[in-house]
């Protein structure tokens, strides 16, 4: 069953209404789920708890606890999107593994404040979806080439941003935010990116923020994965072009 990788939180209850419908991408092994969930703890994986009043809060797995039923996601007191959270009880998960996309209920929020950090514990989950990247074929930029991303940070106008692109598809790209620039919450929409693949392919068009996931410890950056949004023909096809022809010269350095 072929479905899209950026499917929104709330789809699942329409996914949900045919019967049967969502057992193709149901985890419900509470060894799976455990499995699961100690890789988005054990890689520091970005979470987004999507609450129920349209809110976005951007955590991380803090910490799991089967035995008592508990999942423990890190949080700032202060934050308003913390407050909304709290006051919904209930939340939406979804983290990005790779090739995987992961969405899971967070039921009964409770902020819990220590001394030093705090925290949003919630009821261990019953069952995880886990959802398949979209088919469509994404390429890497080759290594001597550079495409960048040009645009204005949406909450700070007068901030232009250059940000360096890590792979491409038909229908999206993958873009490398630095751990210097204020950061990006999902769901916005950047208005006229300018995206230099190389020397024959530039491209304007506007992209919705799908995820933001970190790379590496090390990295000193997140990665930003966009939708394009309504792009045009002219757009569609020099990303075509630009796909064959990466794909044709990543072939040809293999031989």
């Amino acid at each position: 069953m072929d479905r899209p990788l950026d499917t929104l939180p709330k789809s699942l209850d329409a996914l949900a209404a045919a019967p049967g419908a969502l057992d193709d991408f149901r985890i419900t092994s509470s060894a799976e789920v455990l499995a699961l969930l100690k890789q988005l703890t054990d890689g520091n994986v970005l979470v987004n708890l999507n609450s129920s009043n349209g809110g976005v809060y951007t955590s991380t797995v803090w910490a799991l606890d089967p035995d008592r039923g508990t999942l423990s996601f890190s949080a700032d007191a202060d934050d308003s999107q913390v407050q909304a959270l709290v006051e919904s009880e209930d939340a939406v998960a979804v983290a990005y593994l790779d090739s995987i996309k992961l969405q899971f209920d967070a039921h009964g929020l409770v902020l819990v404040r220590g001394g030093r950090a705090s925290a949003l514990n919630c009821a261990f989950p019953r069952e995880v979806f886990r959802f398949q990247r979209r088919n469509g074929f994404r390429v890497r930029p080759l290594l001597r080439a550079t495409p960048m991303a040009r645009v204005r940070h949406p909450m700070i106008p007068d901030m232009s941003l250059q940000l360096r692109v890590l792979d491409v598809s038909i229908g999206g790209c993958a873009l490398f935010l630095p751990d210097d620039v204020p950061p990006l919450q999902p769901g916005i929409t950047l208005n006229n990116v300018q995206i230099d693949l190389d020397v024959d392919t530039r491209i304007t068009t506007s992209l919705r923020l799908q995820h933001v996931t970190s790379i590496q410890p090390d990295s000193r950056g997140v990665r930003l994965g966009c939708e394009m949004v309504n792009p045009s023909s002219d757009v569609l096809r020099g990303l075509q072009r630009y796909i064959d022809q990466t794909q044709k010269r990543q072939r040809m350095m293999s031989l």
